[in-house]
């Protein structure tokens, strides 16, 4: 037998190869251990029916039998699970689904210390991107001014440039985050809504709250939006203003017309990114071709300061089915 030392954040895991051909992964932490196995063992009889491998816990140690190509893939899934543990305090099966998808897409890539630079980290909880293409959007991120990102629902699009954002508030980088989604669904005609102007558009700015108190705590979340270091409005709202020292994402972007995103995109003043999110297959416009979306991928690609990013189903982060539902109906969207 021959023992490997993990290298990196997980200081508390050894990798022993043994000459059947299988792996122990040894826990010198076990509530670590007790972490990644999850109850009643579950998290490993979840990675078993993923990877269809045979996976044993064994006092202190997870033993796994199987091919050697296998082998290395649940021994790196393990100790994304162990990361994901020390991170954030618990596994869920998102991040079972997680740990095999990753390095299913890149199997070269695993040294932790690769993958600190793309950790987002917020006072609630740690974010970590899911796949290849999250980590470009991450990267983009951090590094571009304007940033328009297309794909379907649940691949981390919105979840993930708040996430940036509010790390950037926090840091003092920036004064402020703004938070914007057309309000279609309205018809701009806000006026024929009941309640005060907040009460009338909050319906359709609500999946961008709740991003939020994902990231950080209620009543910080509260009180930054009172003190107006967080503002939350309609797009109609953005209309003749600059925006600087701030970071700026515009939500649901498929429903903006090619005028409302250009007028987005213009507001950018210094020290300020612009992120344009939205899903091509999800307009709620009368007239589909109006969508701006598309148009302004296919204008302003080109530019060196601005990233496009295109996700697909395979960088879905919800529910395992959701992927499968987005690909059956693009596989059917011609029929």
């Amino acid at each position: 037998m021959r023992s490997i030392k993990s290298k990196g954040i997980i200081s508390d895991l050894k990798f022993v190869y043994s000459d059947n051909g299988t792996i122990s992964v040894i826990f010198q932490n076990n509530n670590l251990l007790v972490g990644v196995v999850g109850e009643f063992n579950s998290n490993l009889k979840e990675l078993e029916k993923i990877t269809e491998t045979n996976i044993y816990s064994r006092g202190n140690s997870i033993l796994i039998k199987s091919t050697t190509k296998k082998n290395e893939l649940v021994k790196n899934a393990i100790k994304f699970l162990a990361e994901q543990f020390i991170n954030n305090g618990s596994i869920e099966k998102k991040d079972i689904i997680s740990s095999i998808n990753k390095f299913m897409i890149d199997e070269k890539i695993n040294n932790s210390n690769k993958k600190i630079e793309y950790i987002i980290k917020t006072p609630k909880t740690s974010v970590i991107p899911r796949s290849e293409k999250q980590k470009e959007y991450v990267r983009a991120l951090k590094n571009s001014d304007i940033i328009i990102s297309a794909g379907p629902a649940g691949t981390g699009k919105t979840f993930l440039a708040v996430a940036v954002a509010l790390t950037l508030l926090l840091e003092k980088k920036i004064e402020r985050i703004i938070l914007s989604r057309p309000a279609v669904e309205a018809g701009e005609r806000l006026g024929f809504l009941p309640g005060d102007m907040r009460e009338k558009v909050d319906p359709y700015l609500r999946p961008l709250y709740d991003s939020l108190y994902d990231l950080l705590d209620f009543e910080r979340i509260q009180k930054k939006i009172e003190i107006g270091d967080i503002e939350i409005a309609p797009l109609a709202f953005m209309r003749g203003r600059t925006l600087k020292n701030c970071f700026a994402i515009l939500d649901e972007a498929q429903n903006a017309t090619d005028t409302q995103i250009k007028m987005f995109l213009t507001r950018i003043g210094e020290n300020s990114k612009i992120v344009i999110n939205g899903d091509p297959s999800q307009i709620d416009l009368p007239n589909k071709n109006l969508s701006g979306l598309k148009k302004s991928k296919k204008i302003l690609g080109h530019l060196n300061e601005i990233s496009v990013i295109d996700f697909d189903h395979k960088d879905v982060v919800r529910h395992p089915l959701v992927a499968k539902i987005v690909k059956a109906y693009s596989d059917h969207s011609n029929d």
